[in-house]
């Protein structure tokens, strides 16, 4: 599955969250290091939600 990321920047920092994931957050001093966290936090996220057998949304957002 692939789920859309927004990414901001900020005065000196970048965060990033994923829609169809609320609460999938993270926040780095660079757009690659933002990029590299959030894919972790959805790894980690999906994980928790699996163990916590909650349902996995599907992807759902759109990026044009």
């Amino acid at each position: 599955m692939r789920y859309a990321v927004v990414i901001e920047r900020a005065e000196s920092s970048y965060s990033a969250c994923v829609p169809d994931l609320p609460g999938c957050v993270a926040t780095g001093g660079t757009f690659e290091e933002v990029e590299s966290l959030i894919r972790e936090a959805i790894e980690f996220h999906l994980e928790g939600m699996r163990e916590d057998n909650a349902a996995i949304p599907q992807p759902s957002s759109r990026v044009e």
